[in-house]
């Protein structure tokens, strides 16, 4: 039998640290990166005959009066350019955006493969509402727990780990400068979902051994329904993860922040049902 409980605390130590280093990372680097459904303006995707370096791509869009256009590169030749101004022709920014490559960069030959233009108004209220979404995902899931096990440390412990998995996400897209996108925060969302099916069924596993096991510890019984579980949840977290890797390796760029959403939040997800719901619902029962 495996001791979960054992490196409970090296586990907290590590999530700890990897969130520092988050809010690190969100500090120097100013914020997160969002989409242009948050932001507003346009965002034009392209892709280039040759590399071509982010200072000479912004020198070309400055000639042509894009003075505020931030740049990201998702390859060698590939790149977006989110521009403040938005325009109900589209179409017609971007091919403004395409001819001051061409015109200001010798040789460029630019092919548009994606165009996205949300106004600002519309880009603040996607913004809110995704906000109230998560908040009204964790009301629902306490209200969930509260009426399933009518036990505060089970209740808490279960709130605890799904905020340790918001916060993990948000920490490494915060790590690595990804965009957060409404797909983005779709992940999320089923993340959670994924996390909580995880923890309810420690859980409820655990409430029963407490019953049958009365008069052992209850850090023996703990342990004891974690490797109970144990097979359900790896094979489930493997299953759900191929899935989600095929997303990742054959999804395209455009899919990509999603996948890797997802994939990290289902190793999250299942690492925090053992390894902060339990200890967390152990800590408030004594």
């Amino acid at each position: 039998m495996i001791s979960f409980l054992r490196y409970r605390v090296l586990c907290g130590a590590v999530s700890i640290l990897f969130i520092l280093a988050g809010v690190v990372a969100y500090v120097q680097n100013g914020g997160f990166h969002y989409s242009v459904d948050f932001t507003g303006g346009t965002q034009v995707r392209l892709k280039t005959n040759n590399p071509y370096g982010s200072e000479v791509i912004k020198n070309a869009l400055t000639k042509s009066g894009f003075t505020n256009a931030v740049i990201r590169e998702f390859g060698p030749q590939e790149l977006a350019v989110r521009v403040q101004e938005f325009s109900n022709d589209a179409s017609g920014l971007s091919q403004k955006i395409k001819d001051s490559f061409e015109q200001n960069i010798d040789g460029a030959q630019v092919e548009i493969t994606e165009v996205n233009a949300i106004g600002a108004g519309v880009g603040d209220m996607l913004r809110w509402n995704s906000l109230l979404g998560l908040i009204l995902c964790f009301l629902l899931m306490m209200g969930y727990i509260a009426m399933r096990f009518w036990s505060i440390s089970f209740g808490v412990g279960a709130v605890v780990a799904l905020i340790h998995d918001v916060l993990a996400i948000l920490a490494l897209f915060a790590i690595t400068q990804r965009e957060i996108s409404p797909n983005v925060v779709s992940a999320i969302l089923a993340t959670l979902g994924y996390s909580i099916n995880d923890t309810i069924v420690i859980f409820a596993r655990i409430r029963d051994n407490f019953v049958k096991m009365r008069g052992q510890s209850e850090s023996h019984i703990v342990d004891v329904s974690i490797n109970q579980t144990l097979r359900r949840t790896l094979l489930t977290s493997f299953s759900t993860a191929l899935v989600v890797v095929s997303l990742v390796v054959f999804g395209g760029e455009s899919l990509r922040n999603l996948s890797v959403t997802l994939l990290f939040g289902i190793i999250v997800g299942t690492y925090s049902s053992i390894y902060m719901a339990s200890p967390i619902m152990l800590l408030l029962r004594r």
